[in-house]
């Protein structure tokens, strides 16, 4: 028996939760089964495919218009790259496993896929025209199979911002259910509450309770104790079981557990007591015939450190060869809308400790930083960050430049000096830095960048622990394709200028 006491009862708490916290899910907690809700995945693999061979049909289309190459038309004047090409390029992408949904929707495991089928077909290619003297097209090397790559991660990055809309809408999610001890629980139900756009939407959980425990707990109705888990995904369909290290879950009951959730459509979920750290750094190796996840020691010195400095730099300095139109009428628009330099320089707190001064176009009065103290009082941004919305010190083309974020693009010069890199944490105040706990001091491991995860993730609308959640988890998961995508995020950022002031 549930500690909730009659099913009926239960089902109107978890009815009655849903409807304050998340009104568009009770319709279909009372109508929707698992099957239900997962029969939009088959339509969404359809679309993936017929996006991945259109792009593909694109890409051998042009390839064929390359000029000189009689190999691009083939014999008779044929275009066989045209035929041809799709047909190779879904193969590669079956091979590559990119049609798999645990690869799917969520992380850059999808996007790096398609990298590698794209390596593997170019690999392919070359090794069958070698061993058998075969003359290849040149257009399918330097036009068709790039194209190709591009127009993938084009539609697939289209179509995974499109789930994340109907996500925000509710719709295509997952009901899950918590099991572990209340602070656990507490710390995973805000965290799958913030990335709703994984998709998982929390209704209950499961304590290990005593005989006089609430029917709630950090507004999540407590379902039952650890023994009932099964039922309570029996009784309300659950599409997903998240359970989080306690001791009453040994690695006996756990067995039991997921061996009693496979006559059910719940997918088991464990949760591992090490947070913030995901991706290509942990591994699940099998040590003496125990499954133990490995983590990997994050990447600070080496060759990819190396590789990011010559792609920070190069980019720098191609973007300002490009930019320099801009940067030449923003330094004017500065320099005759009020008074003082063009560029402010700040001393700011760089890798290791080391101070270095960060540019940019000066978009306040001239000696803001000494009227900052008689303003403390309308402070609107965190506990650590002095931020204003309506900041009296900003000039009206400051406004416009910090709106967009055109005030930063100085700082492309400090990323060809190497005291910044293009993706990073913000370089912040020795003031601020003086604050520092133990865990955001690991920022200081990295150098800081222009864009990172915090200017994506909201900005100076983040508390000083969500700020602190953010660096750290950039510092330990760093790599280059997670630069590519805080990068493409960025774009979307700077144009919808949210928490910029």
């Amino acid at each position: 028996m549930s500690m909730l006491g009659t099913s009926d009862e239960t089902r109107h708490v978890v009815t009655e939760t849903v409807g304050r916290r998340w009104w568009w899910l009770a319709p279909r907690l009372r109508g929707e089964g698992t099957a239900a809700r997962r029969a939009w995945r088959k339509a969404y693999l359809r679309q993936l495919i017929i996006l991945d061979g259109l792009g593909a049909l694109v890409a051998g289309w042009v390839g064929s218009l390359a000029p000189g190459d009689r190999y691009a038309i083939g014999l008779g004047g044929f275009p066989w790259l045209v035929v041809l090409l799709p047909i190779v390029w879904l193969g590669a992408m079956l091979v590559a496993r990119t049609y798999e949904e645990r690869y799917l929707w969520v992380g850059p495991d999808e996007f790096r896929r398609v990298f590698s089928a794209a390596a593997l077909l170019l690999a392919t290619v070359g090794t069958v025209s070698w061993a058998f003297k075969l003359d290849v097209a040149r257009s399918f090397v330097v036009v068709a199979l790039p194209l190709a790559t591009l127009l993938t991660l084009a539609s697939r990055v289209t179509l995974r911002l499109w789930l994340h809309g109907r996500r925000a809408q509710g719709r295509h999610v997952q009901t899950a259910v918590l099991v572990g001890h209340r602070s656990g629980v507490a710390a995973l139900s805000a965290q799958l509450e913030r990335e709703s756009r994984h998709g998982y939407r929390v209704i209950g959980c499961c304590l290990p309770l005593s005989a006089n425990d609430r029917d709630t707990f950090d507004g999540l109705p407590v379902l039952g104790n650890l023994d009932e888990v099964v039922d309570v995904v029996r009784r309300y369909e659950i599409d997903a079981v998240a359970v989080l290290p306690s001791p009453e879950l040994d690695g006996p009951r756990l067995r039991k557990l997921g061996w009693d959730l496979e006559v059910t459509e719940a997918e088991l979920m464990l949760a591992p007591a090490v947070t913030e750290v995901a991706g290509p750094r942990v591994h699940v190796r099998p040590v003496a015939g125990l499954p133990l996840m490995h983590v990997e020691r994050p990447e600070f010195t080496g060759l990819r450190r190396i590789v990011k400095d010559v792609v920070d730099r190069t980019a720098a300095g191609i973007g300002v060869a490009l930019l320099l139109p801009l940067l030449f009428t923003l330094a004017v628009l500065v320099k005759t809308s009020s008074r003082g330099p063009v560029f402010f320089k700040h001393e700011r707190i760089g890798r290791d400790g080391q101070p270095f001064h960060v540019l940019k176009f000066r978009s306040m009065v001239v000696d803001a930083d000494k009227v900052e103290r008689d303003l403390l009082d309308c402070n609107e941004g965190n506990a650590v960050q002095f931020k204003m919305r309506r900041d009296p010190r900003v000039t009206r083309i400051g406004a416009v430049m910090r709106r967009y974020s055109l005030d930063e693009l100085p700082q492309l010069f400090n990323v060809l000096g190497g005291s910044m890199s293009l993706v990073g944490p913000r370089p912040h105040v020795t003031r601020e830095v003086e604050q520092y706990g133990y865990d955001m001091r690991r920022r200081l491991l990295v150098k800081p960048g222009i864009t990172g995860l915090w200017q994506v993730s909201g900005r100076s609308d983040l508390s000083w622990d969500d700020s602190v959640r953010i660096d750290v988890r950039y510092v330990e998961n760093w790599s280059l394709m997670f630069d590519f995508m805080i990068l493409w995020r960025t774009v979307g950022a700077v144009v919808r200028g949210s928490g910029a002031y």
